[in-house]
């Protein structure tokens, strides 16, 4: 055996053979980067070369962005594992945010980069084992980790909210999402969006954002209303109304402008306003 080869530990989890595809393509690529630079080596053979399988791999990558003093990173991992066991369509959403984030921005050459450095993806993660603390009543544990995630990467998001899967949060920064909020699949949302409330008022009071949604930075959307599937929200819009699936609107506040799109704008990406009516 070579020197520092790393033999991994048995996966503890029943892996699905696409996610077994995927952690093999994480692994082989974290093995290049490691051959090519030594500062990074321990980091990747902790996270990933070191690992079984990619939800071991995945409560390792969470586990090191938060711990301290206070929660050793191995209290974490346990944290972690618990949760992905408990709860499998965790892991399995993992993978599509991950697929989400790469194939929907050109800064990601492969599914690595976002995997290890993309704070969007890992805030979006750790809402995932906060959404199961929440439900089995472990809500102080799940607002202190809702509070550490906003401090390590600028993302709020409340542990009862509800995300579906495939969703990509770009940069992540300055990101708010509301208790009673709902965002669906293949949704996209970039840097400084709102999904808030509109006063002081209890119950469900956050939007609902339905499947395959663009949501272009610095939007804020407020209220209990419904953003239709495949709409898309322009940049620096405040929304107060409902938006039918597959409109564009765009303004302070925001009106509806164009004509009605067929594509799903969050998988697409695009950030033009469409064509006006004739």
């Amino acid at each position: 055996m070579r020197q520092n080869q790393t033999v991994p530990e048995p996966c503890r989890h029943s892996v699905s053979p696409c996610r077994e595809a995927l952690f093999a393509e994480l692994r082989g690529l974290a093995q290049r980067v490691a051959a090519a630079e030594d500062l990074l080596a321990p980091y990747l053979r902790r996270v990933l070369i070191g690992r079984a399988c990619f939800e071991d791999a995945l409560a390792h990558l969470l586990a090191g962005k938060l711990a301290g003093a206070d929660m050793p990173e191995e209290r974490l991992v346990r944290l972690v594992h618990e949760a992905l066991t408990a709860e499998r369509g965790i892991a399995a959403a993992a993978g599509r945010d991950l697929d989400a984030a790469t194939d929907r921005n050109p800064a990601a050459p492969d599914r690595l980069t976002p995997f290890l450095h993309f704070k969007g993806f890992h805030a979006l993660q750790w809402h995932r084992v906060n959404h199961w603390l929440w439900h089995r009543g472990r809500v102080d544990l799940a607002a202190h980790f809702q509070s550490r995630v906003s401090e390590t990467f600028g993302v709020d998001i409340h542990p009862a909210a509800r995300v579906g899967a495939g969703v990509f949060i770009d940069h992540g920064t300055a990101v708010v999402v509301g208790e009673t909020s709902v965002i669906g699949d293949d949704v996209s949302i970039l840097q400084g969006v709102t999904l808030g409330g509109t006063g002081k008022q209890a119950g469900d009071r956050h939007p609902k954002v339905r499947e395959g949604v663009l949501i272009g930075a610095g939007a804020h959307i407020l209220g209990n209303i419904e953003i239709g599937a495949g709409a898309k929200i322009g940049a620096g819009s405040v929304v107060l109304q409902d938006v039918p699936p597959f409109r564009t609107a765009v303004g302070v506040p925001a009106r509806l402008v164009g004509l009605p799109h067929l594509p799903m704008s969050g998988l697409l990406m695009d950030h033009r306003l469409p064509d006006a009516p004739a």
